[in-house]
């Protein structure tokens, strides 16, 4: 297939995938929308175009593995509040013959132990309420910038004797320019269906996301900047609680530029040495949908975080703030076959 041909496909994936997607209420399997790496988890949460040797961001995606990340892998994990804990795996294989970079990797959450009761609020005892992704990625180079990828996802949730399981495809592609430091990336995520529904109830969508985004470093300054938009299918995707809102006394509407501003997110990292890097993001969905009308929203919506690159071990930290909260996130990178990253 030619790169021309796969463009074309691509866009064909794009107009029949965001007309067949609902565009209100919850999508089932969300967890899918979290950050499966400290990187990315410090540059806002969402990142699909950023230039860095780390095998987890095929699972933001999957077009970005590269022959450069054969035998590496990353394992992250995220701590929540109450317990609820988010854990992620990848790891990638360059098969010299077809030129083809292989990957699988692991998305788990875990919601700590809940109390189970009846109808009539009698405690009957706990249960463990998880969700897991099992994926294989794919990329392989076209021409001298374009790369593709692809990966495929089995889907599996349970909650006490509910149990939904599903499939999924995410589809990728970059341009990636090395001499001017430049790439961009589009990315359809998670087109599938529900394979099994909670206790026979009718299917649910999956949390379809049109992605595209760019990221940029500087000539003469150690900084890389990173401009990723999200939910591109449709305009409004701020949340909006009328009654919650009209007992708060706040009547405000969103106007044009708020949600336009919803779908993006900014990255910058800041590379002090060859070992040390500093990266901060802002999430502007993530700060709308946490402020509180008349309180003071804080940092809602900044992330931060830093990497340690040791010539066999990066380790990578990210935080987070919800309302004066934080979340803290860690990936590890290494090679197994032990040569430097």
């Amino acid at each position: 297939m030619t790169t021309k041909k796969f463009v074309i496909s691509l866009f064909f994936f794009i107009a029949t995938e965001s007309s067949a997607q609902t565009l209100g209420g919850n999508a089932v399997y969300n967890f899918l929308s979290q950050p499966s790496s400290a990187q990315v988890a410090s540059l806002g949460g969402i990142n699909i175009s950023n230039q860095s040797n780390d095998v987890s961001l095929g699972l933001s995606n999957p077009a970005l593995l590269r022959k450069g990340m054969h035998q590496q892998i990353a394992t992250s994990f995220n701590g929540f509040l109450a317990g609820i804990s988010n854990y992620s795996a990848v790891a990638s294989y360059y098969q010299e013959r077809h030129q083809i970079n292989w990957g699988i990797g692991l998305q788990y959450l875990h919601y700590g132990n809940i109390t189970q009761t009846d109808a009539a609020g009698s405690i009957l005892g706990t249960f463990k309420p998880n969700e897991f992704a099992l994926q294989l990625l794919m990329s392989k180079q076209y021409n001298n910038h374009f790369y593709i990828g692809a990966a495929a996802k089995f889907i599996q949730s349970n909650y006490g004797l509910y149990r939904s399981s599903g499939i999924a495809m995410d589809i990728g592609l970059t341009y990636s320019d090395t001499v001017n430091q430049f790439q961009a990336a589009i990315v359809i995520k998670n087109m599938g269906t529900q394979l099994s529904t909670y206790g026979g109830s009718a299917k649910e969508e999956l949390p379809f996301d049109l992605q595209v985004g760019i990221s940029k470093r500087l000539v003469n300054a150690p900084i890389q900047f990173s401009l990723t938009a999200h939910n591109l299918h449709r305009l409004n995707i701020l949340y909006n609680d009328t009654a919650f809102n009209a007992s708060e006394g706040d009547l405000r509407t969103a106007g044009f530029l708020q949600k336009t501003f919803a779908h993006l997110v900014f990255g910058a990292q800041f590379y002090l040495n060859e070992k040390v890097e500093i990266n901060l993001g802002y999430n502007f969905l993530r700060r709308q949908d946490l402020n509180i009308f008349n309180t003071t929203s804080g940092l809602n919506g900044l992330t931060a975080g830093a990497g340690f690159m040791h010539k066999k071990l990066h380790i990578r930290y990210a935080n987070g703030f919800y309302q004066q909260k934080v979340f803290h996130q860690f990936t590890l990178n290494f090679n197994f076959a032990g040569r430097p990253l």
